[in-house]
């Protein structure tokens, strides 16, 4: 026996690294130390900080993956699992700085996953932020045959008199919404029990997705803020704290941006709440409560700024072709998020 036989087969996983090796080394940045191959990534510090923090993230696309891998389309979770990791240390005013990605199937299928990590470095390139290395894992028997999974590690760097934490938020701040681009990769799992329960398919065009099939508008992968953000805070514009919007939805990580003795009230209806979000309500028969609990309802990133900026920045984000909505003020309370 050889391990070819136990089902992992490495000369497959050294064809893989070759066929990949473009894509990786189209994210360097001039920090990044050595090439793809070694034990270890190395990035140097970035010239120019006199406090540098950095700021770290680790995430996953969840059971998103399920549907890319029943469409059979794999070139776009890799920019989900990017976005989940750099929009939450975007949050702090970090910018990502390189990203390292853990891919495990049962069977290596070397096209599949070079599509996948085709994704991922393209979510580093609208991040503007390195794939300094990665680990593939081929594990026979643990995941069926055409399974993979993925998680995401991203480290990040902010001037530590700019690091936002929510202490600097006020009675009386503002909330700015910015877009989301659909579901993104949260709730999929109440997604997919919609769609298994009602006896659809993938390939349906409901008629208010205008002519998008289920499989097409919930593979849309998840909006990366990093470089409307850091132009944005680059204006020079005051900014109290971030929020990104996955899973619990605005209920959950909007309240997570405040300090202590504030809550903050959302008002209903100041934003368009996408299309594919009333089909789910409509077809599983969700609550209004459980939606906004579960999806981010067409809002992805939150900024909170000072009253007196939220006209200028409201402004930019226009002037940027940026769908931005004023969607609620922080006011005195426990922490929690109420609608009016």
């Amino acid at each position: 026996m050889d391990y070819k036989e136990a089902g992992v087969d490495v000369e497959a996983g050294r064809s893989f690294v070759n066929q990949i090796r473009q894509d990786v080394e189209s994210t360097s940045r001039p920090e990044v130390l050595g090439g793809l191959g070694g034990f270890g990534g190395c990035f140097e510090m970035p010239s120019g900080y006199q406090q540098p923090v950095l700021v770290s993230g680790t995430d996953g696309v969840g059971t998103k993956l399920k549907i890319a891998q029943e469409i059979n389309r794999h070139d776009t979770v890799g920019i989900d699992l990017v976005a989940m990791c750099v929009n939450d240390i975007l949050t702090s005013g970090a910018e990502p700085l390189f990203f390292l990605d853990y891919l495990a199937t049962g069977k290596l299928n070397p096209k599949q996953l070079a599509e996948v990590v085709a994704g991922i470095a393209q979510g580093c390139r609208l991040s503007g932020c390195a794939l300094l290395g990665g680990e593939t894992a081929e594990m026979p028997g643990f995941y069926q045959l055409g399974e993979y999974d993925l998680a995401g590690f991203c480290v990040g760097v902010v001037e530590k008199s700019k690091l936002l934490n929510g202490s600097q938020v006020q009675i009386g701040d503002v909330a700015i919404g910015l877009a989301s681009a659909g579901v993104h990769s949260n709730g999929f799992s109440l997604v997919r029990k919609i769609i298994e329960t009602g006896g659809y398919s993938w390939s349906d065009t409901p008629a208010m997705l205008n002519g998008n099939s289920l499989g097409e508008e919930l593979i849309t992968p998840t909006e990366i803020y990093v470089k409307t953000i850091l132009d944005f805070l680059a204006t020079g514009t005051k900014v109290h704290s971030m929020a990104h919007i996955t899973g619990g939805g605005l209920p959950e990580n909007l309240p997570r941006c405040l300090s202590q003795g504030q809550s903050i009230e959302v008002k209903l209806g100041s934003w368009t709440i996408s299309p594919i979000f009333n089909w789910l309500a409509e077809a599983g028969k969700v609550e209004q409560s459980a939606m906004f609990n579960t999806f981010n309802m067409g809002i992805g990133f939150v900024v909170i700024v000072p009253s007196e900026e939220a006209k200028s920045a409201l402004d930019w984000f226009d002037s940027q072709n940026i769908t931005a909505s004023r969607i609620g003020q922080v006011i005195s309370g426990d922490g929690t998020l109420s609608f009016v």
